[in-house]
Order: structure tokens, then C-alpha cells, then sequence
């Protein structure tokens, strides 16, 4: 990954592109970081409750500043588990953007840390479940995997693939 520094300023970028989106206009070009990444963008109210995480595995747009516009304007107004974002919500809000790096093939649990990695957990069918490192309640192996797997709707028996990757994380 290797943003360093200039990572810093993707909370901003999310900032003004969910503000844009509330003001029901297109948020302006972000600058190019000169990186292509997956990114999802978490949102969480004051008392750091989830009010809307959206990302995907894959960059979909060709800058990860681009993708942060995107995966912030989502995550406001389409997660699934809300209701879309108001100003006064938005202004209260603290934003966090996670920029993925490439999953890697994990053989053993051994190689999984849920303060490190993010998980992936493929079943049947091509159902997965993704959770990110650093999750509240998360504070082991088992819990992480248990928890991916509930998301993709896997059952505890079913056999899966499971993948890590690293993740970048900026809040703001």
C-alpha cells in the first residue's frame, strides 16, 4: 500500500463527498494519490456506534481517492442496516477510511490476527463475509471467523476459504 502521509487526507475527501451528497450535488475531483486500492469507509456517531461502513475488495475506480468519494457517499446512504444520513447526524459523525491491501491465502489460524488483518471467508456458492482488523468486540481469532462467516451466512460447519489482508487505517 504505502500511502504514508498522504493517506491523512482521504477523511477529508469522504467528508466532502458525503457533505456534497447531502447537498444533493457531485462532490468535486479528489486529487489522484497515485494508487489503486480497495477501500471501505466507516462511519460511527459519538459514542462510536456503526452508522454505516461500505467498501468493496476491488477498486472500482482507478485512484483510491476516487474510491474513498465513493465508498463514502455509499456508506451514508446506502448501507442496508440504515436509514440514509442526515446533516445533523453527518456533522456529528467521525469517518474512517480503511484502505485495503491484496488478500493473501491463509493456511492455518496461526496466521490470523484480528488486530492486524481483516478477514475474508469464501463458503459454497461464492457467499463471503468480510470483516475488518480493529473491530470492537472482536478481540480473537475464532470470534473474527465466526462473526465473517455469519455475515456471508455460512454456518460454523460449512468448510470455507479464508484470506487476510493488511489494511491502512485513517480516522478523522
Amino acid at each position: 500500500m504505502g500511502l504514508g502521509v498522504r493517506g491523512a487526507g482521504l477523511t477529508g475527501v469522504a467528508r466532502e463527498a458525503i457533505g456534497a451528497w447531502l447537498d444533493g450535488r457531485e462532490p468535486e475531483p479528489a486529487p489522484p494519490l497515485g494508487l489503486e486500492a480497495a477501500v471501505f469507509v466507516t462511519l460511527r456517531d459519538q459514542a462510536g456506534n456503526l452508522r454505516g461502513c461500505i467498501g468493496s475488495l476491488a477498486p472500482v475506480t482507478p485512484d483510491v481517492a476516487a474510491e474513498t468519494q465513493r465508498s463514502a457517499v455509499l456508506a451514508a446512504s446506502r448501507d442496508p442496516r440504515f436509514p440514509p444520513l442526515t446533516r445533523s447526524e453527518f456533522l456529528q459523525l467521525e469517518v474512517e477510511v480503511s484502505v485495503l491491501g491484496q488478500p493473501e491465502a491463509v493456511v492455518s489460524a496461526a496466521e490470523l490476527n484480528p488486530k492486524v488483518y481483516g478477514v475474508l471467508v469464501r463458503g459454497a456458492g461464492g457467499r463471503r463475509g468480510v470483516l475488518l482488523p480493529e473491530v470492537p468486540g472482536v478481540e480473537d481469532v475464532a470470534t473474527q471467523v465466526r462473526v465473517a462467516r455469519q455475515k456471508a451466512g455460512l454456518g460454523p460447519d460449512e468448510p470455507i476459504e479464508v484470506q487476510r489482508f493488511g489494511v491502512e487505517k485513517y480516522l478523522g
